[in-house]
């Protein structure tokens, strides 16, 4: 927490240093050089996820201002995060790859070794942003030893959170809950009180989704029964989720009746990553996961568009029946990646450019987009923001690409201290909730082969239990299903990489 401190802080003096800034650069051997470059035009082709409202049209500004800075064409092809791994399973098959492009974490495992991706590793000394930027952690997990396939896409590790509707709470008189019975009363007079006094039974307590057959957007209920983020150490042997069936019953007794009761959000078998906050922001959900860097610039500004009363706090994870409490965590595995295949002269321009993006020039273009057309300075250190940030959207490639580590990654250059502070009080709390995944970065050939087909029908399982399709007594036998379909080797292969470690 002190280095997020110190990160933002070095980031609020920086605004005005930036800010002023016309020329950057990156330094090559020791060597200053402009960014803009002498050499031919090449074209290069980019492709990365993307959520609510898709990426850039081709002719964006902030896209001319990077092909003008660093003479190129760069092509971004944006896919819905919702299948992305289908789309890089498709381009496998016909072993069609981007240039460069981001790859999720069981892609890159399964990937890594066969010669896809280029070893940055011995390049990245020519490159001064990326060497002071990206730091050894963040390369080094997932790599095998002296080679860096993959640069980290950083993200904040207990960053989401969860918040409910403070003035809901008020209106039916009801105290913040602190337990999962707490938050399932709750959450039932959220559904069947009338919360928004519209007189309409047009309310749900809570929602979350399933996405890539997981749980999204409902980790801190997950954890709160016990259940590890997809894999507990257990007297030193890790343990997968499927086979804790004790707690998956529990689990799946609460969301059983929340669902039977109108208390869940009826559609949560079909909702994407986005829509359980989308129905938030739509005023009909009371309690939903959420992103402290976008509830103030975006979240809370959409729900007060519709009701301007309406208030937003944070939720503290709630306390399960043996008093655990979890927030989401995930671990920095997915990577940005070079294209291995394409010529070298391609794969150092694409360096050249992926460092640019880390300069202070660069980073400050790609997280709050230009002056002049998405900001204007005001005064000394002050800046305004302009209409055009929020229909154009500048700030994408360095949310949904590649970025600094950067907690207050959505904090602009505009923006008050104190929302900064309240952004960071979201991390800082949710850093004691941690709730952590001890096999992050590992994975198993049997993983790779297997371990989607067996996952997809535990989860389906899974749904139709708390559904009420299917006894609860299913759960065990999901569990042995996946045990015999590869869940076994899976097991064996994830403890051998783990013992390892210790």
């Amino acid at each position: 927490m002190k280095k997020w401190k110190a990160l933002l802080l070095i980031a609020a003096i920086m605004v005005g240093v930036i800010g002023c800034s016309q020329g950057g650069t990156t330094t090559v051997k020791g060597e200053e050089k402009g960014t803009e470059s002498a050499k031919e035009p090449m074209s290069i082709e980019l492709m990365t996820f993307s959520f609510a409202g898709g990426g850039w049209p081709e002719d964006h500004p902030v896209l001319k201002a990077i092909n003008e800075k660093l003479n190129i064409d760069l092509k971004i092809q944006w896919v819905p995060y919702d299948t992305y791994a289908q789309k890089l399973n498709v381009m496998a098959a016909s072993n069609e790859f981007p240039d460069v492009f981001m790859v999720l974490e069981q892609e890159y495992n399964k990937w890594r070794d066969r010669g896809i991706f280029m070893d940055v590793k011995p390049e990245l000394e020519k490159y001064s942003n990326l060497s002071q930027h990206l730091g050894p952690e963040g390369l080094e997990i997932m790599n095998p030893k002296d080679h860096y396939y993959g640069l980290p896409y950083y993200g904040t590790e207990t960053r989401d959170s969860l918040a409910i509707r403070q003035d809901w709470l008020d209106t039916l008189k009801l105290k913040t809950p602190t337990t999962v019975d707490e938050f399932y009363e709750v959450a039932k007079a959220f559904a069947t009180q009338d919360p928004d006094g519209n007189g309409q039974a047009d309310t749900t307590g809570f929602s979350f989704g399933i996405v890539n057959n997981r749980f999204v957007n409902i980790e801190p209920l997950v954890g709160a029964f016990g259940l590890g983020n997809d894999w507990s150490d257990i007297d030193g042997q890790l343990v997968p989720m499927q086979l804790q069936t004790e707690e998956l019953k529990a689990f799946a007794e609460f969301m059983n009746k929340a669902y039977s009761e109108g208390v869940l959000d009826k559609d949560f078998p079909a909702n994407k990553v986005k829509d359980s906050l989308a129905k938030l922001e739509a005023g009909k959900t009371g309690i939903a996961s959420i992103v402290p860097n976008e509830l103030y610039s975006a979240t809370i500004p959409t729900l007060q568009k519709l009701i301007p009363e309406a208030e937003l706090v944070q939720l503290l994870p709630p306390k399960g029946p043996n008093g655990k409490q979890a927030t989401q965590t995930t671990a920095m595995t997915n990577k940005i990646v070079i294209n291995a295949k394409i010529d070298p002269a391609k794969q150092q321009r694409i360096l050249e450019m992926l460092d640019y993006m880390l300069s202070d020039e660069g980073y400050d273009l790609i997280k709050n987009g230009m002056e002049g057309t998405h900001y204007k300075k005001t005064g000394d250190n002050q800046y305004e923001k302009l209409g055009a940030f929020d229909t154009e959207r500048p700030q994408l490639l360095s949310i949904w690409f590649f970025r600094r580590f950067d907690p207050g990654i959505q904090i602009r250059k505009w923006d008050n201290q104190e929302m900064g502070d309240k952004i960071l009080s979201f991390f800082e709390t949710n850093e004691k909730y941690r709730w952590a995944n001890p096999a992050a970065g590992l994975s198993s050939e049997t993983l790779i082969k297997k371990g989607a087909n067996i996952q997809q029908k535990w989860m389906e399982t899974m749904t139709q239990v708390i559904v009420g399709q299917a006894p609860f007594s299913a759960i065990d036998e999901a569990a042995e299903t996946w045990k015999k379909n590869g869940g076994d080797a899976i097991i064996k292969e994830m403890n051998e990489q783990y013992l390892k470690l210790q």
